[in-house]
């Protein structure tokens, strides 16, 4: 009886495990060093919070470093696109358009977002730049879990320290010196599915268009 007890709490434990996990995505290394994105001027980390327009509570929590190459650490992020290599929530390639889609995506009838951009050295942008890329696949509601576990150990963001609210994590960024803030608000409807299906196509009747330039 004790076996079977054992046996039962081992498998509750196990499902309870599987259900946290995180889906693991891999883009191939052909489509990731094609699409990088280089930005031009200083290195700088963007914190992007998305707060509800009804409360002011956080939805959500993704982070950008512009170093060598711009990366987007969308942790159980659901924004996602068919031109856009991923790597367990490390999104490359997000210049313009992709970049704007993402913010159109996420500031809504329901929510805005608050963009923290601070400056950093090659050095720093660096190191969050191989953090995330090494963090893994992030279970659903760990986006600011995360975000401020990477960020905590980093030279010249330990005052953030590590938290699950994306609020918190918001406030101690921006007491950091030198944080340039701004906001987003849009009116769109909160109907993400058919947003992103449009943004789908409009970016593959970009690259269609720019192929048969390119062949004429």
């Amino acid at each position: 009886m004790k076996r079977l007890l054992r046996v039962c709490v081992a498998l509750v434990l196990a499902g309870a495990m599987s259900a946290c996990a995180a889906d693991s995505v891999w883009a191939p290394e052909e489509a990731v060093q094609r699409a990088a994105y280089r930005p031009s001027g200083t290195p700088t980390v963007t914190l992007m919070t998305m707060v509800s327009n009804t409360n002011g509570s956080g939805g959500h929590s993704a982070l950008i470093i512009d170093g060598a190459q711009r990366l987007v650490f969308d942790p159980a992020g659901s924004w996602h696109h068919p031109l856009v290599p991923e790597r367990n929530d490390v999104l490359y390639g997000m210049g313009e358009p992709f970049m704007g889609f993402y913010l159109d995506y996420h500031a809504r009838e329901t929510y805005h977002i608050v963009m923290q951009e601070i400056d950093v050295t090659p050095e720093t942008a660096a190191a969050l730049s191989a953090a995330v890329q090494s963090y893994g696949a992030v279970p659903q509601a760990q986006c600011s879990l995360s975000i401020s576990r990477v960020l905590s150990q980093t030279p010249g963001f330990e005052s953030i320290g590590t938290n699950w609210f994306p609020m918190r994590t918001m406030q101690r960024f921006g007491a950091l010196p030198g944080v340039r803030e701004r906001q987003i608000f849009d009116d769109d409807s909160d109907d993400n599915l058919e947003l992103l299906q449009a943004q789908a196509r409009a970016a593959r009747t970009q690259a269609f268009a720019a192929e048969m330039a390119a062949e004429n």
